[in-house]
């Protein structure tokens, strides 16, 4: 006799319900950009009525903070290093929406409705302190990068090194959002393998030169 499965709780089906709306707010916010994005809408696209999205979230920037909570949740499973073997990039950003069956498109549009609520956020003194929070769990995970390949001799602070990696990465990220005007993602791994380890970026680098001669 096949076995019922048993009821789920509330809390499971509450659960459920908020990664629905989560992943279909992922998918409005990409399309339509933050300020334009209705909660009727990713409701409508998650199955649910605009009162199930005002159960779990207080509204449209809470439902946008999870949905980059989410974000950073994939990227972690996939953490960075600009020394990993090659196929595997510095920056992973589209190799996460990837496996996860996001198209690059909808990354990009999603970047781009971050730098909408970046916008927005930054004024608002309720919403610029859960900015901080998300942006400092970024530079962490730059700054456990710089400590992991901290090389003897190293006189700026693995913090500090730590801040130029996420100004490069993310500063060429913004760029590329603007038009895609920048040298490829090698140029950009490069560069953060020199802030790195210096010495052993020139020495990979030689090495490579010379096995292509």
């Amino acid at each position: 006799m096949t076995e019922i499965p048993d009821p789920l709780s509330r809390r499971d089906r509450q659960q459920q319900t908020r990664e629905a709306l989560v992943a279909a707010a992922r998918e409005v916010f990409s399309e339509d950009g933050y300020h334009a994005a209705s909660l009727a809408r990713i409701a409508r696209v998650a199955g649910f009525s605009k009162g199930a999205v005002y159960s779990n979230f207080e509204g449209k920037s809470a439902l946008f903070l999870a949905v980059m909570d989410k974000n950073l949740e994939l990227a972690e499973a996939d953490p960075r290093h600009p020394f990993s073997p090659p196929g595997h990039p510095a920056s992973t950003g589209w190799d996460v929406a990837g496996r996860e069956g996001f198209p690059r498109q909808a990354t990009q549009g999603f970047a781009l409705a971050t730098l909408e609520f970046i916008a927005r956020a930054a004024r608002d003194e309720a919403l610029a302190p859960q900015l901080h929070q998300r942006l400092a769990t970024i530079l962490d995970r730059y700054d456990a990068i710089a400590r992991s390949a901290r090389p003897e001799g190293e006189t700026l602070e693995a913090a500090d090194v730590g801040r130029l990696l996420a100004a490069l990465d993310q500063g060429a990220g913004l760029i590329l959002l603007a038009g895609d005007v920048m040298p490829g993602p090698a140029v950009f791994t490069a560069g953060m393998r020199r802030l790195v380890d210096p010495a052993r970026a020139a020495a990979e680098e030689a090495a490579g030169g010379a096995a292509g001669a």
